[in-house]
Protein backbone atom coordinates (compact mmCIF):
# COMPACT_ATOMS: atom_id res chain seq x y z
CA UNK A 1 0.00 0.00 0.00
CA UNK A 2 0.97 3.62 -0.95
CA UNK A 3 0.46 5.29 2.82
CA UNK A 4 0.59 9.42 2.86
CA UNK A 5 0.63 11.62 5.33
CA UNK A 6 -1.65 14.87 5.85
CA UNK A 7 0.66 18.10 4.90
CA UNK A 8 -0.35 19.28 8.50
CA UNK A 9 1.53 16.76 10.29
CA UNK A 10 3.96 18.47 12.06
CA UNK A 11 6.71 18.58 14.94
CA UNK A 12 9.57 16.23 15.55
CA UNK A 13 9.83 13.37 12.95
CA UNK A 14 6.39 14.23 11.84
CA UNK A 15 5.17 10.89 13.70
CA UNK A 16 2.20 12.70 15.28
CA UNK A 17 -0.37 11.96 12.67
CA UNK A 18 -2.77 9.37 10.73
CA UNK A 19 -1.62 8.12 7.24
CA UNK A 20 -4.05 6.99 4.51
CA UNK A 21 -3.73 4.60 2.21
CA UNK A 22 -6.45 4.45 -0.93
CA UNK A 23 -7.81 0.69 -1.69
CA UNK A 24 -10.39 -0.44 -4.27
CA UNK A 25 -13.49 1.34 -3.53
CA UNK A 26 -12.12 1.38 0.33
CA UNK A 27 -9.54 3.81 2.01
CA UNK A 28 -7.19 2.78 5.02
CA UNK A 29 -6.11 4.53 8.00
CA UNK A 30 -3.30 3.80 10.31
CA UNK A 31 -1.44 5.12 13.27
CA UNK A 32 1.91 6.92 11.80
CA UNK A 33 3.60 6.39 15.25
CA UNK A 34 2.81 2.43 15.10
CA UNK A 35 2.77 1.56 11.23
CA UNK A 36 3.33 -2.23 11.99
CA UNK A 37 0.19 -2.24 14.22
CA UNK A 38 -3.29 -2.88 12.27
CA UNK A 39 -4.53 -0.52 10.20
CA UNK A 40 -8.57 0.64 10.21
CA UNK A 41 -10.67 0.28 6.62
CA UNK A 42 -13.25 2.32 5.45
CA UNK A 43 -16.20 2.59 2.31
CA UNK A 44 -14.34 5.54 0.33
CA UNK A 45 -17.67 6.92 0.54
CA UNK A 46 -17.99 7.09 4.00
CA UNK A 47 -14.30 8.06 4.63
CA UNK A 48 -15.45 11.36 2.09
CA UNK A 49 -18.71 11.95 4.28
CA UNK A 50 -16.59 11.83 7.26
CA UNK A 51 -14.18 14.45 5.97
CA UNK A 52 -16.73 16.80 4.66
CA UNK A 53 -18.53 16.19 8.17
CA UNK A 54 -14.82 16.84 10.29
CA UNK A 55 -14.72 20.21 7.66
CA UNK A 56 -18.14 21.55 8.60
CA UNK A 57 -17.68 21.19 11.95
CA UNK A 58 -14.01 23.25 11.85
CA UNK A 59 -16.01 25.91 9.79
CA UNK A 60 -18.64 26.31 12.23
CA UNK A 61 -16.58 26.99 15.24
CA UNK A 62 -14.37 29.57 13.47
Amino acid sequence: MNWRKSTYSDGGDGDTCVEIAELPGRIAIRDSKAPTRAALSFPASSFVDFIEDVKRGSESRA
